[in-house]
């Protein structure tokens, strides 16, 4: 029996599974067939069947309007609407050509169901027919129809206006790292998503307004042609014409009419639901529920009614008992859900006053890359002021870095420490201290720019980023430092400052693998492809993260990721060398380096080195591959390094902040020697100065 029922389901299911498979074939036919309709007579028997289909069409998308839970769940309802109102148009120019050429031979020339549909709400009386007809014409058009065209309108007006301020709040929250990249990204493609459905429902709710006007048109033109026709052309006598043409008119207005109707609510539905959560009865259920006052209310207002003279008991008292037996019935499951809150209140406090449960070890594991810790007296700063709260530049620092090296750092977790003093703050790298430093809350850090002492009453200190001498004044003298040319600054400003710093010198050790990974996972799919072909094929992943960590190292930005990845992949064809892999990419961003250096005068101000020096570096280099060394003298290093100090202290003190110019072969181990005495200066090679850069040469390191 099993296998008789299951034989006949198999074809089936094929013949599902091929529409599906062709579904935009079946779309195109559909609108040849609406188009079809236009032109060519339609026999009685194919009328009632495609106005069957208009029914049910209609009534679909009513109930998919009903259950969806949010609008773009049904984004294709513009669509769908104009589709639909093609489809009755049609079907009325079908119905009025059978009218008019047939009619003379009854109220069944236009087919039974146009036939069904005028006996049935005619009554035998056509004035009864005409009226009722034009009362849903109205219903439609003027409530239903209008309405949703309004809400409609202002739906897309407001979903514009509120467009850019939603945007932000998306960047707000990727700045902060509180939504990964990829959820930012959906989140943008559902605004516009949004904005563009309520646009075109806007334009859509036209047809619906323009359905209407139609179909009370075409009713009227069908009656008194129709009568004009069965009079004149075939000699019926007026009161039969009139009788016959007008069933048959009315007939198919209300076919039309109950469909447009239906698919006019199914918009009000559509567009009204932007402010809902969830389906629609649900939704409409708890919040009509929620206030058993109001039902109770309503109860007594009833019985009320029905006690008054000459109105009928028994409906309103039957409304009274169950309007006010649900005032009862919520009322108690309110209060029954409330005490069980409560309960679970009760429970989740007495549960955190009891002794904690030990900590997971992988909690006890975990690092935070960036972590700033304040004492007490400087955890007023994190609060919100206006947007120069130490959190909000914590922000902007995250989003600077960003822009300025390609490298999106890891939040920074701020907390406090009480066994800092007052108002000390420290820096932690992986729960390494990497600095830290005193302010003075409620006082201003006034500097001069050219280090010179402050000369203002205040509290003599050094500013921590750069070691420069400054003072705390109070708040009252800003204008008067800010007079005599000072550099002042709020306590939020100094943290954030000396963060900064110590982020740019530690940035390589927080490029972390899984970083580097997301790094490339983000590149555009036409990059993606050279990705693919180069790893794991001639460089691993932390390959790449070593040449990304060698670039940040000395300052160079990331940002320009794909033109790196060419570079790594011309390098790696003749070289495993990490170093020299580096030096190569270096070079394909001649022109980004040369441009982070001008000076503003536009040219790049050099210092070389001698021949001699490039020599004796050279002589110097053993080894091969990646066991290549530095291996000079300690006297020539001293030697050396006193050179460099006087020849940029000498170009210092001529207001020049030159970078060092040296040969290819020897520049990472030259910069590995100046970064320990002159981390700030940048060592540059002949590779990478680019061809149309404007060079200034200022003196050589003898």
């Amino acid at each position: 029996m099993s296998e008789q029922s299951a034989t006949p389901m198999v074809p089936f299911a094929g013949l599902l599974s091929r529409f599906r498979g062709s579904s935009d074939l079946a779309l195109a036919l559909g609108v040849m067939g609406i188009i079809l309709m236009l032109i060519m007579p339609m026999p009685s028997w194919m009328l009632d069947f495609m106005l069957a289909v208009s029914i049910t069409f209609s009534v679909l998308i009513l109930m998919t309007s009903l259950f969806i839970e949010k609008p773009l769940q049904l984004s294709s309802f513009p669509t769908i609407l104009l589709m639909a109102t093609m489809m009755r148009l049609g079907l009325n120019l079908a119905s009025t050509r059978l009218i008019l050429s047939n009619g003379h031979e009854g109220t069944g020339a236009a087919g039974g169901v146009i036939e069904a549909f005028g006996s049935f709400l005619m009554g035998g009386q056509a004035i009864i027919g005409i009226t009722i007809f034009a009362i849903l014409v109205i219903v439609n058009f003027v409530v239903i129809t209008k309405g949703s065209g309004r809400i409609a309108e202002v739906a897309a007006r407001f979903s514009l206006d509120s467009m850019p301020g939603k945007q932000m709040a998306i960047d707000a929250d990727l700045s902060a790292g509180l939504i990964e990249e990829d959820a930012a990204r959906t989140r943008r493609r559902e605004l516009e998503d949004e904005s563009t459905f309520f646009g075109s429902m806007d334009g859509a709710s036209k047809f619906v307004r323009g359905d209407a006007v139609a179909g009370l048109m075409i009713t009227f033109v069908n009656i008194i042609v129709g009568i004009i026709v069965g009079v004149t052309s075939h000699e019926m006598a007026f009161s039969e014409a009139f009788q016959t043409y007008t069933v048959l008119t009315i007939g198919d207005g209300l076919v039309s009419q109950i469909p447009a109707l239906i698919v006019s609510t199914a918009a009000g539905l559509l567009v009204t639901k932007a402010g809902i959560s969830g389906r629609t009865d649900k939704a409409l259920v708890s919040q009509l529920t929620n206030y058993p006052r109001a039902l109770a209310a309503s109860s007594g207002l009833l019985v009320f009614i029905g006690l008054m003279p000459g109105l009928p008991f028994l409906p309103f008292m039957t409304l009274a008992a169950l309007t006010g037996a649900g005032a009862f019935f919520f009322d108690r499951a309110h209060k029954e859900s409330a005490a069980q809150e409560a309960e679970a209140e009760q429970l989740q406090l007495t549960e955190a006053q009891a002794a904690p449960a030990e900590e997971p070890i992988s909690q006890i594991l975990a690092i935070d890359p960036v972590r700033l810790e304040l004492g007490y007296s400087l955890i007023a700063l994190t609060n919100d002021d206006g947007g120069h709260s130490l959190k909000d530049q914590v922000k902007a620092l995250r989003r600077q870095l960003a822009i300025d090296l390609g490298f999106v750092m890891p939040t920074v977790r701020i907390l406090d420490n009480m066994r800092l003093t007052a108002t000390t703050y420290s820096v932690m790298i992986k729960e390494n201290e990497a600095g830290r430093g005193d302010v003075q809350p409620g006082m201003l850090l006034v500097m001069d720019g050219t280090g010179a002492p402050v000369d203002l009453p205040g509290q003599a200190t050094t500013e921590p980023a750069f070691g420069l001498p400054a003072t705390w004044v109070d708040e009252s003298m800003r204008e008067e430092a800010s007079f005599r040319g000072y550099t002042v600054v709020d306590p939020a400003t100094v943290i954030t400052t000396h963060l900064t710093e110590i982020i740019r010198d530690n940035i390589p050790d927080l490029l972390s693998y899984a970083a580097t990974q997301q790094l490339l996972d983000e590149l555009t799919d036409r990059d993606k492809k050279l990705v693919d072909d180069i790893i794991p094929k001639q460089i691993t992943v932390s390959g790449v993260q070593r040449v990304l960590q060698n670039l940040l190292q000395e300052q160079v930005s990331i940002r320009d990721l794909a033109a790196i990845i060419e570079g790594i992949a011309e390098a790696t064809a003749y070289t495993q060398n990490i170093v020299m892999v580096s030096e190569h990419v270096r070079a394909r961003l001649a022109r980004q380096i040369c441009a982070s250096v001008v000076n503003v005068e536009g040219s790049i101000p050099l210092v070389t080195l001698s021949p001699n020096w490039e020599q004796r570096f050279a002589e110097a280099l053993h080894g091969q591959g990646d066991e290549r060394q530095l291996a000079m003298p300690p006297s020539q290093l001293q030697e050396f390094i006193e050179g460099i100090r006087k020849t940029f202290e000498e170009q210092a003190m001529n207001g020049e902040i030159p970078c060092l110019l040296t040969s290819p072969g020897i520049r990472p181990y030259v910069r590995s020697i100046i970064e320990r005495i002159r981390p700030a200066t940048r060592v540059l090679s002949q590779n990478e100065i680019h061809p149309k850069a404007k060079l200034k040469t200022l003196g050589q390191v003898a």
